[in-house]
């Protein structure tokens, strides 16, 4: 059966926990995210919309006006004011991680790592318009490996790893539900 068709135990022993997607910029967080929520009638964010909202700038605009470490500060202010919440599904920006104080309330859910492979990931961000800031002065796979060693071990921290393939973003939504069942199987033993 699909998981997708029966998340119902999953949800009741969420029992309301936020869901953080995190993962490299291109990993599939904010397409797989609002599939996900809906599976669990939960609340999709994107936590880098809200930042956007907030400072009436797309994201671009803040690192090259204001610089990464302000663009930090604010995600880390709205992703404190997301913890608030809950019965969330959040993507969260690629970087939340490199910041220790946002683990705080990563850990207050379920952190889940969205793992492309730095192969996959060079791919889909070298066939996508999107201007990414942090991908302006990267021009080779090797400079990209580097961004990517930089955050991998952050990464690792996550409650769930999920390894991403040729899967559709529904596809990871039904992994995820998987993990998580097998997660939440785990800590009751």
């Amino acid at each position: 059966m699909n998981p997708l068709s029966r998340p119902h135990a999953v949800i009741k022993s969420l029992r309301g926990s936020n869901l953080y997607l995190i993962g490299m910029m291109g990993s599939g967080k904010s397409q797989t995210g609002p599939l996900l929520a809906k599976s669990l009638s939960y609340s999709f964010i994107d936590a880098d919309s809200v930042v956007e909202e907030l400072v009436g700038m797309k994201i671009p605009q803040i690192f090259e006006l204001e610089g990464e470490s302000e663009f930090r500060k604010i995600e880390t202010q709205v992703l404190n004011a997301i913890g608030q919440c809950h019965s969330l599904v959040v993507a969260t920006g690629g970087g939340v991680v490199t910041c220790s104080e946002n683990w705080g309330v990563l850990h207050q859910g379920i952190s889940i790592w969205l793992d492309p492979g730095s192969q996959r990931l060079w791919h889909r961000l070298k066939a996508d318009s999107a201007k990414r800031p942090l991908m302006q002065n990267i021009d080779s796979f090797v400079d990209f490996e580097v961004l990517v060693d930089k955050r991998i071990n952050l990464y690792r921290e996550a409650d769930l790893h999920i390894r991403v393939e040729e899967e559709l973003p529904d596809e990871v939504a039904s992994q995820i539900l998987n993990g998580l069942d097998g997660l939440i199987t785990a800590q009751g033993d």
